[in-house]
């Protein structure tokens, strides 16, 4: 498939491009497929932030070219609006205004009239976000918290409950921050997003190879009391390791009911290392607080035994390659990523930054939680519970 003269794509390869990059592929494929640069597609992907332009097409209610053949008729016969009016079945205001605006009586012509109407549907419609001053300035200190568009969304009916211009859509702000020509708000917010692309990427779901994993005595996710599984009672946390650069590492845990977050300092991947930090961060918790922690199958975790001993805490194991059983862990990883990304070694973090990291995470809504932040939810269930 070559590329038109001058070196652009032409409509029906554009198409393609948004039809390939919608359905998850990488802009390396989409290049070989076309025959063209990788950056390239992604700079044709980039105009308008990775985001698929809707088709245009008119309003089901519009008035059509037929209907302006009827107009012009009904004119030239000198009808009135509301005699044309009856005969499409529309409001005379309707038949009237597209009078007014396409030249009058005298010079209403349908073929002109229905160009100018489409020409004047091109124009943008001004963004939500652009002239709503107040709104706008919410979503962008909330961006600049990190919190995602839409923890943001679903915030400001919490917030703001009498008050109707206070609402925006999530998809709105993402639409806001990655197409620039809106201008509302400015492109450095997007640095503050959880995944920090160039351009808004789909969802694909990559194969990964197996890995096996040896963990001696593990006792299997299987066995875990119902209560963990159903998230009925707090103290049931999730565990898993954060690499950095340079095979650097921190500890995460999460509590399955309320989201809760704590990071742990390691000092490397050993589980000796790993098992210590473990140990030094859990007793810091209020007792009782952690009655069972489910980890994956990785070697740092070779010495759980010795961690049960020391914290009372019971381990369990999920099944190989199935990151799902601890998704509350996974997604606090991803939540991570923004302060933590990848490609940066973790080595010079200490536990106090870790704590800092922790303490804004656990004060951010959380859809899962109605908005709730996850230390309110866990104030609550203790509460519950004491």
């Amino acid at each position: 498939m070559g590329r038109q003269r001058g070196g652009g794509f032409t409509a029906e390869q554009k198409r393609q491009i948004w039809a390939w990059w919608k359905a998850g592929q990488t802009t390396s494929v989409i290049g070989r497929a076309l025959q063209a640069n990788p950056g390239t597609v992604h700079h044709q992907l980039a105009r308008d932030g990775g985001l698929v332009r809707p088709g245009r097409r008119r309003r089901a209610t519009a008035l059509t070219a037929a209907d302006r053949e009827v107009i012009t008729r009904g004119l030239a016969a000198e009808r009135s609006a509301r005699a044309i009016a009856r005969d499409l079945h529309r409001a005379p205001s309707t038949i009237t205004r597209e009078i007014r605006r396409n030249g009058g009586r005298l010079e209403y012509r349908a073929g002109a009239a229905d160009a100018a109407t489409w020409t004047r549907a091109k124009r943008p419609q001004p963004c939500r976000l652009a002239h709503h001053d107040r709104l706008r300035q919410v979503v962008a200190a909330q961006l600049l918290d990190d919190w995602s568009p839409r923890e943001i969304a679903a915030r400001l009916v919490l917030e703001y409950p009498d008050d109707p211009t206070m609402r925006v859509s999530h998809e709105t702000i993402y639409r806001t921050l990655y197409i620039q020509a809106r201008g509302a708000l400015k492109k450095e917010l997007i640095a503050h997003l959880r995944r920090r692309h160039a351009i808004r990427r789909p969802h694909r779901d990559p194969l990964r190879p197996p890995r096996p994993s040896r963990i001696p005595d593990a006792v299997s996710i299987a066995a875990r009391p119902a209560e963990v599984a159903d998230r009925a009672v707090p103290g049931h946390w999730e565990g898993d390791l954060l690499a950095g650069a340079k095979n650097t590492h921190i500890g995460t845990l999460v509590e399955r009911k309320s989201r809760f977050v704590q990071l742990v300092h390691v000092t490397g991947k050993d589980t000796t290392s790993v098992v210590n930090g473990l140990i030094r961060e859990v007793q810091r918790l209020p007792a009782g607080l952690m009655r069972s922690l489910t980890w994956d199958r990785g070697h740092e975790m070779v010495q759980h035994q010795r961690f049960s001993v020391a914290t009372d805490v019971a381990v369990y194991f999920c099944d190989p390659q199935s990151p799902w059983q601890r998704g509350s862990n996974e997604n606090t990883n991803g939540l991570l990523r923004q302060y933590f990304p990848k490609g940066r070694s973790l080595a010079h973090l200490t536990q106090a930054d870790l704590d800092a990291v922790a303490d804004q995470l656990n004060r951010r809504p959380r859809e899962t939680l109605g908005f709730r932040t996850p230390a309110e939810q866990l104030a609550l269930d203790v509460a519950a519970t004491s």
